[in-house]
């Protein structure tokens, strides 16, 4: 019975409540089991201490052997972990296909960067030698989100695990079914039991999780919970928070540029993934002015024709979103912009399939008032239209997040003033928001994150960096003052 607790490599029903995940393009139970409760959570916690002892004086190239093993293994599992993400989530089936071999290309890239920013290094000195290695924290928690469920909890449990951590792994309620595939391939690929512990459950599990005694704390997922974990832990600087938390992200178009290949990037920026992505587009800032009108109305028509439907439909671009209640809280999003003033393009509303299904909709909030700067997770884009290039970065930066944002304009001045002035730890020229690469950091200023991003730079946050100075014999020393 692998849906409830993981812990010393052994599956359990927990003890707390009993939940099931519904796919929200067919209705039916993709997932069903029991959560953890506090005595679970503290097991967990207590058993990842218990290997930690070892697992951190694993020699390096054994921890590397066994996740390359790991790689191999997920690869094997990369029909299942699709069909498990897309079932939960709804994720189209070519999407999650993505995903899983995202995970499988996760591990390479995690090596080479724990080698080039978290290694050793020795260096002569006149006294003996200078020397620098990373040390692991120890128990790291790793909650993971719905839209990304294998890729991006992956990404935080790979490189802890390479850096000597062990993890408690606490999948998101909305899409719990990838984690057990997840532990069968660690399992065969020979991680030692107890390095990786999994408890799942909802809101009630994760609270016991934070009041554990943790090392470190890796986080994808809103803001408004990043920033609860954020105050939980405020004057606990001994507890590493690594924390992803999306964004408000802008994308201005700006003549000159192909109003089709424009509409080709914002429209996948906006709706990729049916908007699930913490790097979507969710503003599109335009001039006023003819170019404009052609760029909204060639974004409407694409936005019009996207085929939609259940996961494993053929030729759609993207499923429901993951729940119902997700998709009210769309429909609401989209009402709410109306009510304060914006013009609806095209609505947002939910689709005649039912369950988690919505249309894509655009609405034109430039002379709206009271517009919050809130991460709508869905297909919904807001467009803004200035006088000025100006004025366009002004909009763009009027955020208090930091994630993503990008330009589309073949005009070089326009993009180095762009590139000087956009406040996005992911800026692109003339591509989508969306589809970082996983060689380079992830993360943002603002409420994006707390200046530990992700991706590349995850072996930064999962391991400290201890100096030392050696001398083979102790030896007098000598100072000014100093009596010999």
């Amino acid at each position: 019975m692998n849906n409830g607790v993981y812990i010393d490599g052994k599956w359990r029903s927990g003890k707390g409540a009993a939940f099931a995940k519904h796919c929200p393009a067919t209705g039916e139970t993709s997932w069903e089991g029991v959560a953890a409760d506090a005595a679970d959570v503290a097991a967990a916690v207590a058993s990842c201490r218990a290997a930690f002892a070892v697992w951190a004086r694993t020699p390096v190239a054994e921890r590397i052997a066994i996740l390359e093993r790991y790689a191999d293994e997920i690869g094997k599992r990369a029909a299942p972990i699709a069909e498990a993400i897309s079932r939960d989530m709804g994720k189209a089936l070519w999407d999650a296909q993505g995903e899983a071999a995202t995970m499988k290309a996760k591990i390479a890239v995690s090596i080479a960067a724990m080698k080039e920013r978290a290694g050793e290094r020795e260096e002569a000195a006149a006294f003996g030698q200078s020397r620098l290695v990373h040390r692991p924290h120890g128990v790291m928690a790793v909650f993971g989100p719905f839209n990304f469920p294998g890729h991006l909890p992956n990404g935080h449990i790979v490189p802890a695990l390479l850096a000597g951590n062990t993890c408690v792994f606490k999948p998101s309620e909305l899409a719990p079914s990838v984690a057990a595939l997840m532990a069968d391939a660690f399992e065969a690929a020979g991680l030692p039991p107890g390095c990786l512990n999994i408890v799942q459950g909802g809101r009630e599990t994760g609270a016991a999780l934070i009041d554990q005694p943790i090392n470190g704390l890796a986080f994808t997922g809103s803001a408004s919970t990043g920033v609860f974990f954020h105050k939980h832990f405020a004057g606990r600087p001994e507890v590493m928070l690594a924390l992803e938390m999306g964004g408000n992200n802008p994308l201005i178009i700006w003549d000159p540029v192909d109003v089709d290949a424009a509409a080709d990037i914002a429209a996948q920026s906006a709706y990729l993934t049916t908007g699930q992505r913490c790097s979507c587009a969710r503003r599109v800032i335009l001039p006023e002015g003819a170019f404009g009108d052609a760029v909204v109305d060639a974004i409407a028509a694409r936005a019009g024709g996207l085929r939609i439907g259940a996961w494993n439909e053929p030729d759609i671009f993207m499923g429901p979103l993951v729940s119902n209640h997700a998709a009210d809280q769309a429909v609401r999003f989209h009402e709410m912009l109306l009510a304060k003033g914006g013009r609806s393009i095209l609505p947002l509303a939910a689709g005649e399939q039912g369950g988690g299904f919505v249309t894509p909709g655009i609405v034109d909030v430039t002379n709206a008032t009271g517009v919050p700067d809130e991460e709508l997770f869905g297909p919904l884009v807001q467009i803004y239209r200035t006088k000025t290039f100006e004025g366009a970065l002004t909009v763009a930066n009027n955020t208090k997040y930091g994630l993503s944002g990008g330009l589309v304009s073949d005009d070089d001045a326009l993009w180095e003033t762009a590139f000087s002035e956009m406040r996005a730890g992911i800026l692109n020229r003339n591509r989508p928001t969306v589809g970082a690469s996983g060689a380079m950091p992830f993360g943002g200023p603002g409420l994006s994150g707390n200046f530990r991003p992700g991706a590349y730079y995850a072996a930064d946050y999962c391991a400290w960096p201890q100096a030392s100075q050696l001398s083979s014999k102790a030896a007098r020393m000598s100072a000014p003052g100093f009596p010999a």
